[in-house]
């Protein structure tokens, strides 16, 4: 059975069409992202309405410039384990002004995921360094980098520092060489998956509406990379989603 361990069901056309599929190609678990104050309630809602679906509470980094004082109101809610979508996006960032928003953003997340003891949902992109200074600060933190696409030395650091790696469709895109070399080395007790739906649907289904079913493609395509079988690469992530986001101490 595989876990989605990031999508955002909210986006999607039809939530609960999307989880009746993904039941049926084998998916058990899904966690919802929280993105911003907008959408929270609609995460928030999907998750406690379905016994196989989390949340997590965030602001997203391309939302940084917005308030995020709602952020620790929502924490409480019973389907809520991580902080996040948070972190760094510099490829987005047009200014000095902007990182500068992002950085805060992300400080102030870091903060309530050490103060309630979550795991926070990391999003980086060209951003490693800051990212990385950031992670080392609240060493009792533990979380995941989702939708990984940078390189292989940034994985190994915060593999060091307890972090987990999510692989999505991304991998089976031509282009992605890069994400292969990662998903080839990340230890199999530090893998996640996932598919960011509704966005980077895998092969065979890129240019549709990504959803949770899809999950199984990016499996697959993994194991046959890392000549695993594929029914233990799903049980071990699946293990792995549970240890970090369902276990009392968060890893």
């Amino acid at each position: 059975m595989y876990v989605d361990s990031h999508c955002h069901l909210n986006y999607l056309k039809s939530s609960s069409g999307a989880l009746e599929r993904a039941r049926s190609s084998g998916v058990d678990g899904v966690l919802c992202i929280g993105v911003d104050e907008v959408g929270i309630d609609d995460v928030l809602a999907v998750a406690n309405a379905n016994d196989d679906v989390w949340a997590s509470v965030g602001l997203h980094p391309q939302s940084a410039g917005q308030d995020f004082g709602w952020i620790e109101t929502k924490l409480s809610a019973s389907s809520v384990v991580a902080v996040g979508e948070t972190g760094l996006d510099y490829k987005t960032a047009s200014d000095v002004d902007e990182r500068q928003r992002q950085l805060a953003a992300f400080e102030h997340q870091m903060s309530l995921a050490q103060k309630y003891g979550l795991p926070v949902v990391i999003h980086t992109r060209d951003a490693e360094r800051d990212t990385l200074g950031i992670l080392k600060r609240y060493p009792d933190v533990v979380g995941v980098l989702h939708c990984f696409t940078e390189s292989w030395e940034m994985a190994e650091q915060a593999l060091s520092m307890g972090y987990y790696i999510s692989i999505s469709g991304i991998v089976t895109f031509a282009n992605a060489e890069n994400v292969r070399e990662v998903a080839r080395q990340v230890p199999a007790d530090r893998l996640l998956i996932e598919t960011d739906a509704p966005w980077l649907a895998p092969v065979p289904y890129r240019g549709k509406e990504n959803e949770p079913a899809f999950v199984a493609e990016t499996a697959k395509y993994l194991a046959r990379l890392r000549d695993e079988h594929v029914d233990e690469l799903a049980e071990r992530t699946g293990d792995n989603f549970r240890r970090l986001f369902l276990s009392a101490d968060g890893g």
